[in-house]
């Protein structure tokens, strides 16, 4: 990782560690729809990165087309969000349980195999699983509450951003071939 990454990486988790803080310290009806626009333009960020990967590069590769499968279904994903602005807050949290459980799930697996096969830090993977699972029940248990939602979202994003962060100072093992 070059130094303007690992800068990058740094600022990026510090805004999301602060627009979380600040949806805690003051959640309001107008937060639902700031959190519904990050997503939303996240989720369409990553597919349309995908999509452009998928023709800069993957199309050459072996299974590519899986890359441009998968930057499809995240841009859809990116408009499905984007409509859940005028949705009663009851659809956004069973939205993100389903994206917290399936997202645990799919950490636990990988470092589960990470753990078989590489000799890797697998343990940030599996805790990120479970932290992932952990919010994917609080929602489930508190989901009459009215910021429910909102506080869940920030502190998955908290979380994520402690994780960036840590990532960000940990020295990463590179192949040298000559």
């Amino acid at each position: 990782m070059t130094v303007y990454q690992r800068i990058k990486k740094i600022l990026f988790s510090l805004c999301m560690f602060a627009v979380a803080l600040f949806f805690i310290i003051n959640p309001s009806d107008e937060a639902y729809s700031v959190v519904v626009a990050i997503l939303s333009i996240g989720l369409a960020i990553a597919g349309i990165k995908d999509i452009i990967f998928y023709f800069v590069m993957a199309r050459h590769m072996v299974e590519g087309k899986m890359i441009l499968i998968q930057g499809v279904i995240i841009f859809d994903f990116a408009i499905i969000t984007g409509s859940l602005t005028d949705v009663p807050k009851i659809y956004i949290l069973l939205y993100l349980i389903g994206v917290h459980a399936f997202s645990g799930v799919i950490e636990i697996m990988r470092a589960m195999e990470a753990r078989r096969t590489v000799d890797g830090p697998w343990k940030i993977k599996f805790s990120h699983g479970i932290v992932n699972l952990i919010l994917a029940i609080a929602c489930l248990i508190f989901i009459r509450q009215s910021n429910t939602a909102l506080i869940i979202y920030s502190l998955g994003l908290m979380y994520s951003a402690v994780v960036r962060l840590f990532d960000a100072f940990r020295k990463k093992a590179f192949v040298v071939i000559e």
